[in-house]
Order: structure tokens, then C-alpha cells, then sequence
């Protein structure tokens, strides 16, 4: 039978992950149902070897999302002190946010550009927008003339994906109208849609159309390629690319081997163990049943802390290399496992399960719950404390 063990308080958490003491320096590691360990030399590390890969290109950092959920107070000057001195978010206040972080020197880049009369935002707190449609590069040069000076910007084009940027013909109808003047483009960007399935049409079609539209600005340095785009070789890179979820390990192409590190670990503590007979039902719904008498653990972290619901009855946990499934339905604030693989009192309360770690990468569990890594990692919750290591 499982036993609850005290919880030894000579254990140090970094070196064994598996324990946290109730008199470690951060007390809320031992009061919280789940860790997130955020690993900022990974981060490090997977930025390096994307500049190695596109050598020739500037390599900026996408902190979207609080750095897609990792801490963008934390990654930030990480990235910055390793080199990275461009870097891309999705909204004006997470720019701001970002520039009490950075140096005046780092370029912030907000992805949605000005909402309507949010134009004078951007040059009070030194930031670019990126202009997307017709709307926003009047706006913008009409407040370019209002301030009697040049506004640095980015301008956008769609090229394939019908989502943001200005359409072939709303690029020629500014150029030949001169409703560019006023604005000193430092970028013209587009985004790919296919990027990450190699053999797809779509790339090198709407690398053509970019480097068309490039032809209507010239001098104006040019970026195609996120993430995966680094992959498809040196014609898409042009003169910078804006990873973002590689920077955090999710693997650029599907199918292919994960060049990058994984930079995160997720856990969640064992609150519960239990012995049941077979023709037991499990969790709501009953949508489980044991077969056998069967060792069930029950985890402190469910779907309110981004541990997708569609992980029910599907996917695992792994304590020390052993895979623990999941069964029944994922609740609010728990997921049970099926702990019966494990020696008779190997697992205890208190002990962290791994979710995604050295056994389970964010894409296998992304598959596990029919997603994508992006949305498992932008998905963790606020209530998980994040420690941060390797810097």
C-alpha cells in the first residue's frame, strides 16, 4: 500500500526536483498543487542557435503572451544581455510593460500596431507599431505631421494568410499615392502560414509574393520568417526573423527532430493516494472504470491551471521514467493518475509528477490533447509558481 511520508526538509530543490521541503527559500513551491521551472539558459541557448542558423539576419525574440507564459520580466533581459536587441509583442500595454524592462536601446515592436486614437502611445514609450492596414499607416502619418518629425514604423503585407497586413493592391495604392510619407520604415514584414510543414506550396509561394512586394520599397530592410521559417533555408530569412515558440523549445517543423531544448518542466504534486478494486468508476462522468485493483493518484492541477480538459482519459504523468496515464476526466483543480506501474511505496503525498519534462515534451503532450505546443504553453496558469533557473 502507498504510504504518506513527512516531507524531509534537508531536500534542496534544485538538485531533486521531485521534492520540495516545507522550508525551502520560496515557500509557495511546498503550498502549490503544481511548479513550473522556467530554464532561462535553454532560452539562452535555443536564441544562439537560431542566429547559427540564419547567420546572416538580425535574430529578434517574440514575448508575446508574457513571453508565451514564461515571464517576460524574466526572458527579456536574459535575451537582451546574450545579444537579442529586437524584440516583437502582440498588444501596446505589453510593450509598455516591456519597456520599463529593456534598455532605451532595445527595439519593442507591437504586432497589432495603434488602435484607433492610441497612436501618440508609441513614441511616448519608444515603441514601433507595426502597421497592418490602410487605417492605421493614415493614422499614423497623420500624427507623424502633427508632430512636425518622422515616426519610426514597420509595415506589414499579407502574402497568404488573409490575417493582418496591407493586400498587394492597398501596398501599390500607398506607394504611388505617397501615404508612406511622413514614416521612417524600418521593416517591412510579412508571416507565413505553412511554415511548419516544409513540402507545403504555400511557402515558397508567398516568398514570391513578398519579395514582390519588397520590390515596392526599396531599402527598406525586409522579414518573412517566425519560428519555423528559419528552417526553410537562407531565401526566407532576408534581414531579420522573429522566432518566438522555438526560443521556448517547441519544435519547429512537425515531423521533424527538435533541434532546441527544452526550457520548461511542469509538475504536479501528488495531494492523494488510493487503493481501489477493480469495477471502480473514476472522476465525473464515470467515464473510467478499473479493470483490476488498481493504485490511483490523485494530482493537484487541472484545467483551471491550463491542464487541458481534452487530456481526459488521455495522455500521462512520469515519476522516475515510469509513465503514470491518466484516467478519467481532467477536473478544475485535479488530474487522477494510474499509479499501479509503480513498486509498492515508490510514490508518496507531496512528490511532483512530471507533465512535461525528460519524458515528455510540450509537443507530446500538445498531441496527447490534440493541440499544438503553442497552446499548451501559452495555457499554463497564474496559479503555478515559476521558478526560474540557469541565470
Amino acid at each position: 500500500m502507498y504510504a504518506m511520508r513527512p516531507m524531509p526538509r534537508s531536500v534542496d530543490p534544485i538538485s531533486d526536483p521531485l521534492s520540495v521541503p516545507v522550508g525551502v527559500p520560496d515557500p509557495a513551491l511546498a503550498r502549490a498543487g503544481g511548479i513550473l521551472t522556467i530554464d532561462l539558459a535553454a532560452i539562452v541557448a535555443n536564441w544562439r542557435a537560431l542566429v547559427g542558423h540564419a547567420p546572416s539576419a538580425e535574430c529578434a525574440a517574440v514575448l508575446k503572451a508574457d513571453a508565451y507564459g514564461l515571464d517576460a520580466a524574466r526572458v527579456a533581459p536574459a535575451l537582451a544581455a546574450a545579444g537579442c536587441r529586437t524584440f516583437f509583442v502582440a498588444h501596446l500595454d505589453e510593450g509598455i510593460a516591456l519597456r520599463r524592462i529593456l534598455p532605451g536601446g532595445a527595439r519593442i515592436a507591437v504586432l497589432h500596431g495603434p488602435m484607433p486614437g492610441t497612436e501618440g502611445e508609441f513614441p511616448a514609450h519608444t515603441l514601433l507599431p507595426v502597421l497592418n492596414s490602410t487605417e492605421q499607416v493614415r493614422d499614423y502619418a497623420r500624427l507623424a505631421g502633427t508632430m512636425g518629425r518622422r515616426l519610426p514604423a514597420i509595415l506589414q503585407s499579407d502574402t497568404g494568410m488573409a490575417r493582418l497586413g496591407l493586400s498587394r493592391g492597398e501596398l501599390d495604392a500607398l506607394v504611388n499615392g505617397g501615404g508612406l510619407s511622413g514614416l521612417d520604415l524600418v521593416l517591412h514584414m510579412s508571416h507565413l502560414a505553412c511554415a511548419d510543414s516544409p513540402g507545403n506550396p504555400a511557402n515558397p509561394a508567398q516568398l514570391h509574393d513578398f519579395t514582390a512586394a519588397c520590390a515596392r520599397l526599396p531599402g527598406v530592410p525586409a522579414s518573412l520568417s517566425a519560428s519555423s521559417g528559419i528552417f526553410l533555408g537562407p531565401d526566407y530569412h532576408f534581414d531579420l526573423v522573429r522566432p518566438g515558440a522555438a526560443l521556448y523549445g517547441i519544435a519547429p517543423q512537425a515531423g521533424a527532430p527538435n533541434p532546441l531544448k527544452l526550457a520548461i518542466r511542469l509538475q504536479g504534486r501528488v495531494v492523494q493516494l488510493r487503493e481501489v478494486p477493480a469495477a471502480t468508476a473514476i472522476g465525473y462522468g464515470h467515464t473510467a472504470h478499473t479493470t483490476e485493483r488498481t493504485h490511483l493518484a490523485t494530482i493537484g492541477i487541472g484545467y483551471a491551471d491550463g491542464f487541458l480538459r481534452s487530456l481526459s482519459n488521455r495522455g500521462a504523468g512520469w515519476f522516475r521514467g515510469v509513465r503514470l496515464p491518466i484516467v478519467g476526466r481532467v477536473s478544475m483543480d485535479s488530474v487522477i493518475l494510474d499509479a499501479s506501474a509503480l513498486p509498492a511505496g515508490a510514490l508518496h503525498a507531496g512528490d511532483l509528477v512530471d507533465f512535461i519534462g525528460p519524458d515528455q515534451d510540450l509537443d507530446a503532450i500538445a498531441r496527447d490533447a490534440g493541440t499544438i505546443g503553442y497552446e499548451i504553453l501559452t495555457s499554463l496558469g497564474a496559479r503555478y509558481p515559476r521558478r526560474h533557473l540557469g541565470l
